[in-house]
């Protein structure tokens, strides 16, 4: 492949999850499982803000994002869902080297948001969805690692 051409080439190692917004991850569950998902893995987000969850898919892997707390209007995920309803919310797209995809992807007129290089295992900007066809892109830089430890979506989410 001419790099030339292709500029994110060498840098786009895969499409690593799709994103959905969710009020409620437990509810949508049934989705993964209808595409032939098997629970991962999940948590709370660094700020505590939203919960996630993601199913391995044949090819790939699903991730279900949720608020908190639906009440909280300050919450990025709760205006979301407010103003478009529960559905896509990002692409997330592993890249080996976060500021050259940055560096091209602005080159290239893409409106980038959100930079956050603070955590050296997750590094992560976004492509504004005004420049990319109406879909947020989340580029990534991060080292795989190992299988999470098995857990139920109920061990994850807890009560």
């Amino acid at each position: 492949m001419d790099t030339a051409e292709f500029p994110f080439a060498d840098l786009v190692e895969r499409l690593d999850h799709v994103s959905v917004a969710v009020r409620d991850i437990r509810a949508a569950a049934g989705v993964a499982e209808l595409l032939g998902g098997r629970f991962r893995d999940g948590g709370s987000s660094f700020g505590r803000d939203f919960r996630w969850a993601q199913w391995d898919l044949p090819g790939g892997k699903l991730e279900m994002i949720a608020p908190v707390d639906l009440d909280d209007e300050g919450n990025f995920l709760v205006r979301f869902l407010r103003e478009r309803g529960e559905g896509l919310h990002h692409l997330t797209v592993k890249v080996s080297d976060l500021e050259r995809a940055v560096e091209l992807a602005r080159a290239g007129g893409y409106e980038i948001v959100g930079v956050d290089v603070t955590n050296e295992g997750w590094k992560e900007a976004f492509v504004h969805p005004r420049s990319a066809a109406g879909v947020l892109i989340q580029l990534a830089e991060f080292t795989d690692g190992p299988p999470p430890p098995p857990k139920t979506l109920d061990e994850v989410l807890g009560p």
